[in-house]
């Protein structure tokens, strides 16, 4: 049946002695909406706050001149464990946007959530990922991490001049990162909202999480993109 199978709850591993265990934890975000809710509505007062913040955004040229080529690796290695629990960012982020209760995770080394399986909606698409060996690297390939605003925007749009600390806080900010539909995460690439936006009932919180993350961390927008923006947040 391969990955599309439902995903089996199990609770030990038969033979192989590793305990396994569904997980109702989760890695909290003070971030704007809640991942894979796409169909909850944006409240009126976060929209307002997010236009005022769009307004206060620096702003830069589309394509600034003179600025270093992106590097992935300026932003340190993928995935670090910057807030001390034990486990990267990639298992936190799994874990708080899977379908509560879904989750079958097991201990990794200092890890206590190593995540094994699950079910998440892709909040970009509306589709429902149901994956039950995330050890499989097509499995792993089919649900992704997306920085909102991606590594490379935030390069064009200031982190050029960052320190790399700053920049391998910024890569691993849970605030920054959702679980989402790898084939549609590969298509969005580095694309800001002027080049690329997810289904119309996503686009509110899509625009309040992008704003958010550029005024969270001082990253400016260009012309095209503030545009592309006010028209998502209008639409609300």
């Amino acid at each position: 049946m391969g990955w599309q199978r439902a995903v089996r709850v199990i609770l030990v591993a038969a033979g192989a002695g590793v305990a396994l265990t569904t997980y109702a934890g989760g890695c909290s975000t003070s971030e704007p909406g809640t991942p894979g809710s796409a169909t909850t509505p944006v409240p009126a007062a976060t929209r307002t706050e997010a236009a005022a913040h769009l307004d206060g955004l620096g702003r830069v040229d589309r394509h600034p001149r003179e600025l270093p080529d992106y590097r992935r690796e300026a932003f340190g290695r993928a995935w670090a464990d910057l807030d001390g629990n034990g486990c990267n960012q990639r298992d936190d982020v799994l874990v708080r946007d899977a379908v509560r209760g879904t989750t079958t995770v097991a201990p990794q080394g200092s890890c206590d959530h190593d995540v094994l399986a699950g079910t998440w909606i892709d909040p970009y698409t509306g589709a429902t990922l149901v994956l039950d060996d995330l050890k499989d690297l097509r499995q792993a390939q089919a649900i992704q991490i997306d920085h909102v605003v991606p590594l490379a925007e935030a390069w064009r749009s200031g982190a050029a001049a960052w320190s790399a600390d700053r920049r391998e806080a910024y890569a691993n900010d849970l605030g920054v990162l959702l679980a989402v539909d790898g084939p549609t995460n590969a298509a969005k690439g580095d694309d800001d909202p002027a080049s690329w936006r997810p289904r119309q009932t996503y686009q509110c919180e899509y625009a309040v999480r992008w704003v958010t993350t550029k005024y969270r961390w001082g990253l400016a927008a260009d012309a095209s993109e503030v545009r592309a923006l006010r028209e998502m947040l209008d639409s609300c």
